[in-house]
């Protein structure tokens, strides 16, 4: 996958994963688009927390839309059974999402769908108003190419109201949907969810480490790191306005509590260590988690006499998560400690010191998750700031 612009990239092991066994039921379903469609709409069939953005562009989606126009078959769709008459999508929300926009007749803007996924899931569907703006969305005509030089494509620029007589035949199409029900492990999290997406996915390219790192660990901790992503102060600080597609951002959040937490405990691989975090975090209490809701709050404030580059490495004139996360355990560490907030303002001139301090610098540049390292950026941020 292509390295988001605004970030440093910092290579890491993947690692495997020990997990429970599990009985579950698995009931094909042949549903037309149709139904498909009531599905969605109606809000019977949802999209779970620790699923992606959409992220599939116009021309891929009408590439779908073309095979089922055409009858050629699609890939199946995998739903969990939360309760009865509700259910989760596991695998197939690109196609899902592409049928649904379509028959809408609207495409979802890219800069706007984390936005978007966020007022799906507080209102169950996409309410009129939003689906009617402009800022939100652009109309869904098809686009695709003829398979032969001097050919046109016959759906190309169509709509869905726009298919005449494909319009009924594109609406009696059947998908495979299986349907998944947990019988065992009899517990609270259905957590064979997780499991299955993730086994379902991580052969993907299109998926990070923190994308399959949600689907199997997603909890209270994980939509408190997600609210806090949403914070201007905090989309200031990294210089986006918009979260990342891949969650990279919450990964910076994840990393940064997981340090706070466990760093006497930090062992490579980065990738390894998230992991067993996010693990102990869906352990985590709801008052401990308002605390560091709160505690994260008063970092930001904390960071107001901070300009937009405060986090940005000077050799690479990107946000540099390895400074971002010494300085964070270093300023919240002794309030993290005594359970109370951040009162005092990070001093710039002492920031500037530490960005430019040899020892630091080479350890965010080279190496960045050896256990000396991470150790050392954490002393050099605690000895300076």
């Amino acid at each position: 996958m292509e390295t988001p612009a605004w970030f440093e990239a910092e290579i890491d092991d993947q690692e495997e994963f020990s997990v429970r066994e599990y009985d579950i039921t698995a009931v094909p379903n042949d549903f037309n688009i149709r139904t498909i469609y009531d599905f969605v709409d109606s809000g019977v069939v949802s999209i779970p927390g620790f699923q992606r953005n959409y992220v599939w562009d116009i021309k891929r989606a009408s590439k779908l839309i073309e095979s089922l126009l055409i009858g050629l078959p699609i890939p199946q769709i995998f739903l969990y059974e939360e309760s009865r008459n509700k259910f989760a999508v596991i695998d197939g929300q690109q196609r899902l999402m592409s049928i649904y926009y379509f028959k809408k007749k609207r495409f979802p803007r890219e800069d706007k769908r984390p936005a978007l996924r966020k007022i799906i899931e507080l209102n169950g569907t996409v309410p009129p108003e939003i689906l009617g703006s402009d800022d939100y969305f652009v109309n869904f005509n098809l686009h695709l190419a003829a398979s032969l030089p001097n050919q046109v494509n016959r759906f190309n620029k169509l709509n869905y109201d726009t298919l005449g007589d494909y319009q009924s035949q594109f609406d009696l199409r059947t998908v495979r949907n299986v349907v998944i029900r947990q019988n065992s492990p009899d517990d609270d999290d259905d957590s064979s969810i997780y499991e299955i997406f993730n086994r379902l996915n991580s052969g993907g390219i299109n998926l990070t480490p923190q994308e399959i790192r949600v689907s199997l660990y997603h909890s209270k901790f994980y939509a408190m790191l997600d609210k806090l992503n949403q914070l201007e102060d905090w989309r200031k600080l990294i210089g986006f306005e918009e979260p990342d597609l891949h969650a990279k951002d919450v990964e910076i959040l994840l990393r940064s509590f997981a340090m706070l937490w466990h760093s006497s405990e930090y062992r490579p691989s980065m990738t390894r260590f998230l992991n067993l975090c996010s693990r102990r975090f869906k352990r985590v209490g709801d008052d401990d988690i308002a605390y560091c809701e709160r505690l994260f709050v008063s970092f930001l404030n904390a960071c107001s006499q901070l300009d937009g580059k405060a986090f940005i490495s000077k050799q690479g004139n990107r946000f540099n998560i390895s400074t971002f996360e010494a300085v964070f355990v270093a300023v919240a560490e002794k309030s993290f400690k005594e359970r109370t907030l951040i009162t005092t303002s990070i001093n710039v001139e002492q920031l500037e010191k530490l960005k430019s301090d040899p020892d630091f610098v080479k350890a965010t540049l080279t190496a960045t998750a050896s256990t000396a390292n991470v150790a050392l950026r954490k002393a050099k941020a605690l000895e300076l700031l």
